[in-house]
């Protein structure tokens, strides 16, 4: 039987409790599910990148071709890039 958690006042609270308990006493982390939270957007974070010019017309055409805005296509790239080296990184 595991021990119950307790109820907290407030989230300043509950986070002191919590690094100072180890979670296992309290939850079966064996019965845990995994669940898919769609709903979820990622963090997001502004960046200042600076491109060619030409690089820029190029990827606005590209981008019009698959009617997507070019920053999207842009994230698309950069995110296909990322798995490829990550993919290498661990062959």
């Amino acid at each position: 039987m595991k021990k119950r958690i307790p109820k907290f006042k407030n989230e300043d609270k509950e986070r002191e409790f919590w690094a100072t308990h180890d979670s296992t006493e309290h939850i079966n982390w064996n019965k845990g599910k995994r669940v898919i939270l769609s709903n979820l957007k990622p963090s997001i974070r502004t960046i200042s990148l600076r491109l060619p010019e030409s690089m820029i017309e190029e990827l606005k055409l590209l981008a019009n071709k698959r009617d997507v805005p070019y920053q999207s296509l842009l994230k698309i790239f950069l995110a296909e890039r990322i798995d490829e080296e990550l993919k290498m990184a661990k062959a």
